[in-house]
C-alpha cells in the first residue's frame, strides 16, 4: 500500500509547491473586474492634466479622456467612476490590480505595455520631442548634439525609457528623472531652471500657448499612438472599445475632441503691440461707448474692460471657439443665461454681461483685498474659476505666502499644475499658470489701451476710464 501512496503524496505536495510558488504572482494581480454589465459601472484610471481630465472653471470634468471615456460610455448606457491618480506608473498600476476596467491617460501604445496589457484603440497621434527655451545658446538640432544638455523627464515615464534606450548610444547624453508633472517640468524650462524637458506634441502645442519662449529641439520619435489599455481579460471589453472608436459614433466624438481642445491652438494670437495699436484705432472706436456704460453701472474702468474684452476677442463680437464661448466677451451659454444675456453677439448686451460678471468675481473676494491685487484675482477667477482661486489661496496659506497678493499669488497658482500640490485641492488639477498670463496679458494691453485714451481726452478732462485709479498697475510685482 506504501508504494501506492507515495506517487499520490509526491503529486499533493508538488502541486502545493507550485501553489506557493504562484501565490505571490496571482495576489499582485489583485480581484478581476466582471466586465460592466448594461446600466452598470465602467471604472476608468486617469490622471489630473490638460490632455487628459480636469475640472473646468464651472467645475464640470472636462478633457480629452474625460469626453471620449464618456461618449463610449453613454453609447453602451454605463456610467463612469473615475479613480485619479498623479502618474501614468499609477494608472496602469491600477489596471494591473484589478481596481479599474480601462486606463485613460494619454498613454502611448509601447510594445512593453502589450506584453502586459489588452491594448485598446488609439485616439491621438503624437511625438515625443525634445524641447528646450529658445533663447539659450544655439539649440541642439541632432541626437550627437545633447551633450553637456540638463534635460529632465517625468519619473517612470515612456520619456524615461525612451532617453534610456538612447543613453547606450549617444556619448555624453544625461538626464535626470523628476517628480513632477510634463506640463510642470515645460514650465520650469520656461523660467530657465534647467535646458530641456520631453513631452509629447499635443502637450507641447498646448503649453506653448501660455509659455512662447518655449521651442521644440528635435522630435525623438517618429509618429505613435496615445490610446486606452485595458486588463489582459477584458479582451471582449478592449474589442467593444475599438469596435466603437472606429465607428461611426466614434469617429464623431474623437473629431469632436480634436477639435475643441486641440483644433484653434496654432490660431493664438500672441502678445502683439503693433497689431493691437492697430486694433485700437480701427475697432476700438465702435465700442468704446458700451465700455463707458458698462463702468458706470459696474464701477470697473473702461479701459480694463476693454483690454479684458480684447485678451477675450481682440474686439470680434462675432468670435466664436470651439468650445462654444462667443462673443466680443466670448462668454459661455451657461453665463450668459445666468446674466440675462440673450444674444452673446450683441456687443452692448455682450459687454454690459461681462462686466457685471467681473463685477460678481471682484465682490465675492474677501473685504480686506486691496486694489490693484483685489482685481488681478478677480480676473484670475473669470478665467480659471472661482474654485480654483480658492483652492489656491488655501495652498498660499499652507507655504506661508500672502493669499490676497497678486505677487504671491502669482507664484502659487502654477501648483494647481503640480502633482505634488493639486491632489490635496478640492477642486484637482487646473492649468494653474493660464491665469497668470491671463492677467499679465490683461495688465499689458490695459497700459497701451489707457494711454491711447488718455491721449485723445479733451484737455483738462483725462481719460474718464482712467478715472479710476484704484486698479493701478503700478502698485503691484
Amino acid at each position: 500500500m506504501r508504494s501506492h501512496r507515495r506517487p499520490f503524496f509526491v503529486a499533493l505536495g508538488g502541486l502545493a509547491l507550485v501553489a506557493m510558488l504562484a501565490y505571490p504572482f496571482l495576489q499582485d494581480r489583485g480581484p478581476r473586474l466582471a466586465p460592466p454589465q448594461e446600466g452598470g459601472v465602467l471604472k476608468v484610471a486617469t490622471r489630473n492634466a490638460a490632455t487628459t481630465y480636469y475640472l473646468d472653471r464651472h467645475r464640470r470634468a472636462a478633457g480629452p479622456e474625460h469626453d471620449l471615456v464618456s461618449r463610449f460610455a453613454e453609447s453602451h448606457d454605463w456610467r463612469v467612476e473615475w479613480q485619479l491618480v498623479d502618474t501614468t506608473a499609477e494608472v496602469l498600476e491600477a489596471l494591473e490590480a484589478g481596481e479599474v476596467h480601462l486606463a485613460a491617460a494619454g498613454l502611448t501604445h509601447l510594445p512593453a505595455r502589450d506584453e502586459r496589457f489588452a491594448r485598446g484603440p488609439a485616439h491621438t497621434g503624437i511625438v515625443e520631442q525634445l524641447v528646450c527655451h529658445r533663447e539659450d545658446r544655439p539649440l541642439p538640432r541632432r541626437l550627437d548634439e545633447l551633450a553637456e544638455w540638463e534635460i529632465r523627464v517625468t519619473a517612470r515615464s515612456s520619456y524615461a525609457e525612451r532617453l534610456k534606450s538612447l543613453v547606450n548610444h549617444q556619448t555624453g547624453l544625461r538626464f535626470q528623472e523628476d517628480p513632477r508633472s510634463t506640463e510642470s517640468l515645460l514650465a520650469a524650462v520656461a523660467n530657465r531652471e534647467f535646458d530641456c524637458a520631453v513631452a509629447d506634441s499635443n502637450i507641447v502645442r498646448m503649453t506653448r500657448r501660455h509659455f512662447p519662449h518655449l521651442e521644440v529641439a528635435l522630435n525623438l520619435t517618429a509618429e505613435e499612438n496615445l490610446g486606452w489599455y485595458l486588463a489582459r481579460d477584458q479582451e471582449a471589453l478592449a474589442g467593444r472599445a475599438l469596435a466603437w472608436m472606429q465607428g461611426e459614433t466614434g469617429r464623431t466624438a474623437r473629431e469632436a475632441m480634436h477639435q475643441r481642445y486641440y483644433g484653434y491652438l496654432g490660431e493664438f494670437d500672441f502678445v502683439d503691440l503693433r497689431a493691437l495699436n492697430e486694433r485700437i484705432e480701427e475697432r476700438l472706436p465702435r465700442f468704446l461707448e458700451h465700455f463707458l456704460a458698462a463702468e458706470t453701472e459696474t464701477g470697473l474702468p473702461a479701459d480694463l474692460l476693454a483690454a479684458l474684452a480684447y485678451q477675450e476677442s481682440h474686439w470680434d463680437p462675432a468670435a466664436v471657439s470651439p468650445t462654444g464661448v462667443r462673443g466680443i466677451m466670448m462668454l459661455t451659454r451657461r453665463t450668459a443665461a445666468s446674466l440675462g444675456v440673450d444674444d452673446r453677439l450683441d456687443p452692448a448686451a455682450a459687454i454690459d454681461g461681462g462686466a457685471r460678471y467681473l463685477a460678481d468675481r471682484h465682490r465675492r473676494l474677501p473685504d480686506d483685498i486691496p486694489e490693484p491685487d483685489r482685481t488681478y484675482l478677480a480676473l484670475a477667477s473669470y478665467n480659471i474659476g472661482r474654485g480654483h482661486v480658492l483652492d489656491a489661496q488655501a495652498l498660499a496659506r499652507e507655504l506661508g505666502r500672502n493669499p490676497h497678493s497678486w505677487a504671491d499669488m502669482k507664484e502659487v497658482l502654477p501648483l494647481k499644475a503640480d502633482r505634488r500640490y493639486y491632489p490635496r485641492t478640492r477642486y484637482g488639477y487646473a492649468r494653474g499658470y493660464e491665469p497668470v498670463h491671463y492677467v499679465e496679458r490683461i495688465r499689458n494691453y490695459r497700459d497701451v489701451i489707457r494711454r491711447a485714451l488718455e491721449s485723445r481726452a479733451p484737455p483738462g478732462e483725462g481719460a474718464r476710464s482712467a478715472r479710476a485709479d484704484r486698479v493701478d498697475d503700478s502698485a503691484t510685482g
